[in-house]
């Protein structure tokens, strides 16, 4: 900010700083490990959509779905190594790591920014306890490395605006281009820090060795992309897109490859019921996400400190203000597509409004120090306030805990174990997106099964419908019938050969089965059914 000498933020003590930053860190870690998802996720709407099948491609190295993670991929990996859980628990800790590395960040922005140590940890709690992003702390997820980058991206342009140092912009035009490399929501940092600079010292534009030497720093921090096709072209264990071509890799990156999904022959795809809300039920479910996240008096200070910002940092104001927009509109188109999970494209906007309750709540402390009162009246008022400002965000954590624990869900242990024990040997199981990735690629077990996955999916695929074959999806469908999506084709092939079973998840209509001739029969305790074409003699 530019305070003038009147309102000028004067730096907390480093010590106490310190330790208020390192007890919120400890609070939230301790929290978030508490209620960490303790093995492998079953595949369900709308948190774990993604969870299964990226617990299996962080662990042998595979290639996402768009688009594609790299640099999640690559830097998760390591987390696998450590001696603790099974691999899919070190994935999952992997988001609690980021979630507290991100919950750090923001503390060191509201400091920066408020001035003020109890004004940036109350920020920062009630941002890492807010439910969308403590949901994501506890599962394999990419949205809290998101938010650790785009936190980092801020406080380093915040610091070249300190300083002035070109070391530091230039490290922000690399870091820009890291995060692209992770999540397609960071080019609104393309967009938003361009302006900020541009707003700070429009002279830097003119200064055609630095911009040279930004633009080679950002097309460095690209870096990571080449892991895409490189790791295709190694054979990949698990590879989602194949993108060992130019114009495959340009669909992955890009998250063209969603609008290529409607071109795929043989499509029968049931809307979400998300898709087929009705206007007021969507925007009752925006309105919840958004007003939900915060407490109320926090989200009055946020806005007001908005409207501060405004007049006082326009720059700073721009900065905020394009991430939360932008990740706002992202999020309503995501939610009129019906994509369940639309709310995690909001964990950048909540961000930029986290800091400006971090902004507001330092503005109202210094107000209080700049009172005309005793001081000893002034410093009973102000330690009052800042007792408050960190009680208001714990006032849920107990509801919030009992609602994202994750601590005891072995749903997707026990599909695994289901179809471990009941499914007979050499036999085709139909699934989507599930833990038999996991299963066979990871545990190596159970590698005599053949996997097909048929089933929707709102990108176009490429590679990986069936397992153990590596082969292109138009030879899937040549071979095993997954051009049709219904999986009733794949199911009549399959059976000419043995034993089918099925996974009857989320998005599996079990109905259209039994219409075409199976018998549909449940077989273990996982939703887990045995397909047996009607005059097959048996079950």
């Amino acid at each position: 900010m530019n305070p003038s000498s009147t309102d000028r933020i004067k730096p907390p003590r480093w010590w106490g700083a310190a330790l208020l930053g390192g007890a919120v860190a400890i609070f939230v870690g301790f929290l978030y490990v508490g209620t960490l998802a303790p093995t492998i996720l079953p595949y369900g709407t709308p948190d774990t959509l993604d969870s299964p099948m990226l617990q299996a491609e962080v662990a042998v190295l595979g290639v996402g779905h768009p688009t594609g993670y790299p640099t999640y991929m690559m830097l998760t990996h390591l987390f696998t190594y450590l001696p603790v859980g099974d691999p899919a628990y070190r994935v999952n800790l992997a988001s609690a790591v980021y979630g507290v590395a991100a919950v750090v960040l923001f503390y060191l922005l509201g400091l920066r920014l408020a001035g003020r140590a109890v004004a940036a940890a109350a920020g920062a709690l009630a941002f890492g306890l807010s439910g969308t992003f403590w949901s994501q702390a506890v599962i394999a997820e990419v949205y809290t490395l998101e938010a650790l980058l785009v936190a980092l991206v801020i406080l380093v342009v915040l610091v070249w605006r300190d300083r002035r140092e070109n070391r530091y912009l230039l490290l922000v035009a690399f870091l820009v281009g890291l995060s692209l490399t992770h999540h397609l929501t960071s080019v609104l940092l393309a967009v938003a820090v361009p302006a900020f600079v541009f707003l700070t010292d429009r002279r830097v534009f003119s200064r055609t060795t630095l911009m040279l030497k930004g633009l080679g720093l950002f097309l460095l921090g690209l870096l990571p992309l080449l892991y895409l096709p490189v790791r295709a072209m190694m054979h990949a264990p698990l590879n989602e897109a194949d993108p060992s071509t130019p114009w495959r890799f340009l669909l992955l990156v890009t998250g063209g490859s969603f609008l290529a999904e409607s071109s795929e022959k043989g499509r029968h795809c049931s809307p979400s019921e998300l898709a087929l809300a009705d206007p007021s039920t969507k925007l009752g479910l925006l309105g919840h996400h958004l007003l939900g996240e915060f407490p109320l008096v926090f989200m009055l200070v946020g806005v007001l400190a908005a409207i501060y910002l405004l007049f006082k940092d326009r720059a700073l104001a721009f900065l905020i203000g394009i991430l939360f927009f932008g990740c706002l509109l992202q999020a309503v188109v995501y939610l009129q597509l019906g994509i369940e999970d639309f709310y995690v494209f909001l964990i950048p906007a909540f961000l930029a409004f986290g800091l400006c309750i971090s902004v507001g709540l330092g503005v109202l402390l210094r107000s209080v120090q700049r009172l005309s009162i005793s001081p000893s009246t002034r410093r009973a008022l102000i330690f009052a306030l800042s007792v408050l400002m960190l009680v208001v965000p714990l006032l849920g954590v107990r509801g919030a805990y009992a609602a994202h624990d994750r601590s005891g869900d072995y749903g997707g242990r026990k599909t695994i174990e289901d179809v471990a024990g009941n499914v007979q040997k050499g036999a085709t199981v139909l699934h989507h997106r599930s833990p038999l990735w996991y299963m066979v690629l990871v545990e190596r077990r159970r590698r005599d099964l053949t996997l097909i996955d048929p089933f929707c999916t709102s990108w176009h695929r490429h590679t990986d419908v069936v397992w153990p074959d590596s082969i292109s999806a138009e030879k899937a469908a040549d071979r095993y019938g997954t051009d049709d999506t219904t999986g009733v084709e794949a199911a009549r092939i399959a059976a000419r050969e043995g034993p089918v079973y099925v996974l009857g998840e989320q998005r599996v209509d079990l109905e259209r089965f039994h219409r075409a001739g199976f018998d549909v029969v449940k077989t273990g305790n996982a939703p887990l059914y045995k397909l047996v074409p009607r005059g097959a003699g048996g079950t």
